[in-house]
């Protein structure tokens, strides 16, 4: 398998892009400027934990007495890290509705 300017194969650096959400992506795409696939999951990670992460802090503020609304958005987020993470380690270039379409989008434009 090919390695990436990370210095990993493609699946570890797919991952990579995903274990700190957007930042980690954010750090990917900075380095990575050649493979598709690891600039993908990238730009997806930043897309997705970025949006997630604001929508957690105005969500904090807004829905203050309401709990149940903010530990929903965590755990679901939890859950699509989980499941980014391992799609990305599987080699499975894995887009998520309107992200996956908007990232593509985004990355051919960097």
């Amino acid at each position: 398998m090919s390695k990436t300017a990370l210095g990993l194969d493609k699946n570890t650096s797919a991952l990579i892009a995903y274990v700190l959400g957007w930042i980690s992506g954010l750090a990917v795409i900075l380095i990575e400027k050649d493979d598709e696939f690891v600039r993908f999951h990238a730009m997806q990670s930043i897309i997705t934990f970025g949006a997630l992460t604001l929508l957690s802090i105005f969500a904090g503020w807004i829905f203050y007495y309401f709990l149940f609304f903010g530990s929903i958005i965590h755990i679901a987020t939890i859950v699509l890290w989980v499941i980014l993470m391992v799609k990305a380690y599987q080699g499975e270039k894995f887009k998520l509705p309107v992200v996956g379409d908007l990232a593509m989008q985004w990355l051919h434009k960097i």
